[in-house]
């Protein structure tokens, strides 16, 4: 593999796999820096250079890339959407309490339209039709503490802002 058309070759292939895999692979950045080391590389072995400038090249431009996209990943990462699924997602939301909570024991809230077994966090009674807060799931039940604004309308997350009627709409009136 001493043949310097074989490593261009090599080089331009090794950009492609690079760059290919870093579309193909989660993440934030982690192969682009090795496929611009190996697209320098492909440059320099395209122009006849010493098959250790290449490497030394593909090396030296994939640290300094590598050390260039991080903090663009790490911004990229803070901006990425919360994606908690399951039980997790529940930590944060409002629910309201269907069957008491007695004290240590265990009670039932009212999660959107799930209900679950809750438990208080500080092991107070919370009586029926309180607003809670999910603080966060142990196993299978949440962990919750009463809403300090109980009376500033209370409405599960998801819902409109605006109550609309149940009632089907009133028949328009008939001209005469």
């Amino acid at each position: 593999m001493d043949d310097p058309d074989i490593w261009r070759w090599v080089w331009l292939v090794a950009t492609g796999v690079f760059a290919g895999g870093e579309m193909l692979v989660a993440g934030s950045f982690f192969l682009a820096p090795f496929a611009v080391g190996a697209a320098v590389a492909t440059v320099l072995a395209f122009v006849s250079a010493p098959l250790l400038a290449q490497w030394a090249a593909f090396v030296v431009v994939s640290g300094l890339a590598f050390a260039g996209f991080r903090p663009l990943a790490r911004r990229l990462d803070a901006n990425a959407p919360d994606h908690r699924v399951g039980a997790t997602r529940l930590a944060g939301h409002h629910a309201v309490v269907v069957r008491a909570i007695a004290g240590e024991g265990v009670g039932l809230v009212r999660v959107d339209r799930e209900e679950w077994r809750a438990q208080s966090e500080d092991d107070e009674p919370i009586p029926v039709d309180t607003p809670v807060t999910v603080l966060e799931v142990r196993g299978t039940r949440l962990i919750v503490s009463p809403r300090s604004d109980p009376g500033a309308g209370y409405r599960p997350p998801g819902l409109p802002s605006r109550p609309q009627s149940l009632d089907p709409p009133a028949e328009p009136p008939t001209p005469t």
